[in-house]
């Protein structure tokens, strides 16, 4: 409560009477305990780097080759943003982010083409996909004002599922035993053929299928250029500049067609690789320019390739020796290895990638669903609402239980109950979806309340039904807490150790796993393993490039995550 100092005539704190000294003592307390923290984490990852990428071990030439080329006008230019233009600045970190972000999630993709989904099962489903939105749409059309709404619910569901799915046969052979003594009753063996065979299905039986890179450029790079045209569409407002956007997006891809052979990749690699940088980057550039701030930024990535790319030629043309990588090309590529230079990650990142895929299933929309009903259905009064209430309870206590029980309870559910094998994707993927549940359903609920009360009361007043204003009002501005508390969620999941090895992950995965229901290994787990091998450049050289390669991923889950928040929050 504000008082006056009588003497002095003159309210305490405008002279600084009033606990200056404990205020300045918890003042630089909080700095050093944030000095304290930050240090501690860039001397850690100083340290690993050092180990992954060894820069001692590079001649004097090389180094001062890199440092004059790359290094030095890098540093400059930066300084230079920095002091005299902040928004410069801004584009230019980002424009130089950007590139090597599509990079790695390019990589991704090629991943997924290779070990997941086959580019002809991607052309089926997207084809499918697609057959299944028209349908949906000429139904829409012709008869939403007199269908009834379980006929439209039937439609919306089983047109997509028939297309995709189709009407699958099933095969049963059980003996049938008491629960108690075990005693066999019957044996049951029981086996019923496909009774509709989905549209994919269909296509992938078709005796003439485009290759593969066609195939990838008809239902990968064409759905992402239509995207890019409507986002250019809808911030130009002209149908040509969006037919450009989409058409310099194609004919990019396109074009690995013809070259890719004369660069030494594939032309499936060519599609892949320049659809998912060119849509980014070519939709950030048009911002910047449309925009008309900060355009000096651009410059800043410039500097630095055309640097890197003239310390390629004087490294070359002298001779200089480079640091001899850890986490090279090979690295990323190969799987592992008695001998450490030849060891390798790829199988691990794989089968993490194919987790993580289980776990974005099954904890997002799960976790989501338990959000809305806690916080827009489920009832606050009388004994029910105290039962939600324990629930709730509940489920931010499960939030903090060690992820070791979390790696029991999968044990026990999905291996021991359900009768899973251990060891498989779909068995790490739902035990890691468990552990992360309660922190998606809680980040979730804790965007939803934020949503304000008006909102929904100015939704209902306008005659939205519940449904109505949920899936308008509350979920799209929420989405951005839903996004962040979600994508961190993964980046916590995609670093567990303890679960996987409760439910039997291999240690050591020489084969990428060729299914959701195959062997896999993980990058926590190998990097562990890697841990307690005898030979010194395992647990130094080889453990470090699996670290910094586990965080790279880990900062690219946490930057998309900062980027979405920040860019809902400006739209706010």
């Amino acid at each position: 409560m504000a008082t006056a100092d009588d003497q002095a005539q003159q309210w305490f704190g405008a002279d600084g009477q009033v606990s200056q000294l404990r205020g300045a003592i918890f003042r630089y307390s909080c700095l050093g305990a944030t000095l304290l923290a930050l240090t501690l984490v860039f001397v850690f990852l100083l340290y690993v780097a050092n180990d992954a990428f060894q820069p001692a071990t590079a001649s004097t030439g090389w180094l001062l080759t890199v440092a004059a080329t790359v290094v030095l006008p890098a540093v400059v230019l930066a300084a230079y943003f920095y002091f005299r233009d902040t928004r410069a600045g801004e584009v230019a970190y980002i424009s130089f982010g950007l590139p090597i972000a599509s990079t790695l999630l390019a990589g991704g993709a090629l991943i997924v083409f290779n070990e997941i989904v086959t580019p002809h099962g991607w052309f089926a489903l997207v084809a499918a996909i697609g057959a299944a939105y028209v349908v949906i749409e000429l139904y829409v059309r012709k008869r939403r004002a007199v269908a009834s709404a379980l006929e439209q619910f039937a439609v919306r569901v089983g047109v997509p599922i028939l297309a995709i799915v189709g009407i699958p046969g099933f095969g049963v052979d059980r003996t049938i035993s008491t629960p108690l003594l075990g005693q066999e009753l019957f044996h049951l063996s029981v086996s019923v053929p496909t009774l509709v065979p989905s549209l994919r299905g269909l296509i992938l039986s078709l005796p003439v299928l485009p290759m593969d890179s066609v195939a990838l450029l008809l239902s990968f790079t064409l759905p992402l250029a239509g995207v890019a045209a409507i986002r250019i569409r809808r911030v130009r407002e002209t149908d040509r500049d969006a037919l450009v956007a989409a058409g310099a997006v194609v004919a990019a891809a396109g074009l690995g067609l013809v070259a890719a052979p004369f660069v030494g990749v594939s032309a499936m690699t060519w599609v892949v690789v320049s659809t998912v940088l060119v849509v980014p980057i070519g939709l950030y550039v048009e911002s910047v320019f449309r925009n008309g701030e900060g355009i000096a930024g651009l410059a800043f990535p410039v500097v630095v390739g055309t640097g890197a790319l003239l310390a390629f030629v004087v490294v070359e043309t002298l001779g200089f020796t480079g640091p001899d990588l850890w986490l090279d090309w090979n690295f990323l590529t190969e799987s592992h290895s008695r001998t450490p230079r030849d060891a390798g990650i790829y199988p691990a990142l794989v089968g993490s990638i194919m987790i993580l895929i289980v776990v974005a299933i099954m904890a997002f929309p799960v976790g989501l669903g338990a959000a809305i009903y806690l916080e827009e259905y489920a009832p606050n009064q009388g004994l029910a609402g105290k039962l939600v209430e324990l629930i709730e309870i509940n489920i931010a206590n499960l939030a903090g239980v060690p992820s070791v029980v979390y790696g029991v309870l999968g044990l026990a559910l999905f291996v021991r109950g359900i009768g899973l094998r251990p060891g498989i994707v779909i068995v790490g993927g739902l035990t890691i979806g468990l552990l992360i549940l309660p922190i998606v359903i809680v980040s979730a609920q804790e965007a939803i309340r934020a949503v304000p009360d008006s909102l929904r009361q100015a939704s209902y007043g306008m005659g939205a039904t519940r449904w109505q204003t949920v899936r308008n009002v509350v979920l799209p501005r929420a989405a951005p807490g839903i996004f962040t508390g979600t994508i961190l969620a993964f980046g916590r999941a995609i670093g567990e150790t303890a679960p996987l090895l409760m439910i039997g992950i291999a240690a050591v995965v020489r084969v990428s796993p060729n299914s959701f229901f195959g062997l896999t290994g993980a990058m926590p787990r190998q990097i562990f393993t890697w841990s307690r091998l005898i030979a010194t450049d395992f647990r130094y050289g080889v453990l470090a490039a699996g670290v910094v390669t586990l965080l790279v991923v880990m900062l690219m889950m946490n930057g998309t995550a900062i980027v979405l928040r920040n860019k809902y929050q400006r739209q706010d």
